[in-house]
Parts: structure tokens; sequence; C-alpha cells
């Protein structure tokens, strides 16, 4: 057991009704009244992000988590397949852990959580930023530059997001995984 002192971005919990993660957290010391924890606590079944409070000096319950790499393979209707990189075993995982999945591409690694008690896992965590290439978008429009312009683009996942306007198919972009956005151009 652990206390609130101990909590950290990152830190997995057992919360409620089960395996949640640390997204953010602060100690507040109000002048008035006791010390609590403000924490925001995501759920990694379901993905589903909640705000919680916890009293100073609570006890709470850390779970072990194993972070194991993986390459993507294929995704059928079991789900995302993946092969472990060091002994190629090949799992599947269900859509749910996934968060942003329309960013995978074959050949990606990826970090799969294990309960390391139950060997189950728990989630599937794709890089904070990743490299795609424009598969299609429309020319953008020569000296249309007054504001941040942006434009629909189709990557070679299959995402679509907004990229500015100098940006043309064929060209590599790095997008923010977590926003699902446009970052930078990368130069070949």
């Amino acid at each position: 057991m652990a206390s609130t002192s101990d909590i950290k971005n990152g830190l997995c919990i057992q919360f409620k009704d089960g395996i949640y993660k640390v997204v953010e957290f602060q100690h507040v010391k109000p002048g008035k009244g006791p010390a609590f924890v403000r924490t925001k606590l995501k759920n990694l079944s379901t993905g589903r992000v909640i705000d919680n409070t916890i009293p100073a000096g609570h006890k709470i319950e850390v779970v072990t988590v194993e972070r194991r790499t993986f390459q993507f393979l294929y995704k059928d209707d079991n789900g995302y397949n993946f092969m472990n990189n060091e002994t190629f075993d090949q799992v599947s995982v269900e859509e749910k852990l996934l968060d942003g999945s329309e960013f995978l591409s074959e050949g990606s690694n990826v970090d799969i959580l294990y309960h390391s008690e139950t060997d189950e896992i728990v989630n599937c965590e794709l890089p904070d930023q990743v490299v795609l290439e424009v598969t299609y978008t429309e020319p953008g429009i020569k000296g249309d530059t007054a504001n941040a312009a942006t434009k629909p683009a189709t990557l070679a996942s299959g995402a679509k997001i907004q990229v500015p306007l100098f940006i043309n198919e064929g060209e590599k972009i790095k997008v923010d995984v977590k926003n699902k956005s446009y970052m930078e151009r990368v130069k070949s």
C-alpha cells in the first residue's frame, strides 16, 4: 500500500471498479481544512478519464504493470494483431484498449501494458508522435497566408487530420497522437 504522497504521473492504481492510470495530479493545501490531492485518472480498460479528489495521507493500492514492446502486424475481426519484438509471440488486442488506433501503420512499435500478477493485457499505448505520409490532400491556394489556414488530409494509416496549406501529397509529417493534430513536416 502507498499513500497520496507517492502519487505521480503514469502511476497505475486499483480504484473503484478497475485499474486507473494517473494522468494529472496536484497536491492542494487550502488555508482552511485538510490537504488533499486533486487527480485525473484514466480507466485503462475503457479509456474514460475521471476527476477525483483524494484526502492527504489516504492509502492507495498501486498496481504493478509491465511494459513490453510489440510491432503492429495487421487488423482482423478479432482486433489488432501485434508481434513481440523479442520472443516473436503474437497477441491480439481489442480496439477499446487502443487510443489513437487510426494512426497505426504496419510495422510501427507500441507498448503493451500487462498486469504483473495476472499477465493480462490492460492497455496498449502508441508513441506520443508518429511520422506518416500524406496520401491525399487538395492543393493549397497560393497567397492564402493571412491566417493559419488548414485543409483536410488523409494519411497512409487512413486517419484524417487538418494540415497547413503548404503540405502536399507524398510528404511525410509528424502527428501528435494524443491531440490528433499536425506537428511539423519531416524532411526526407
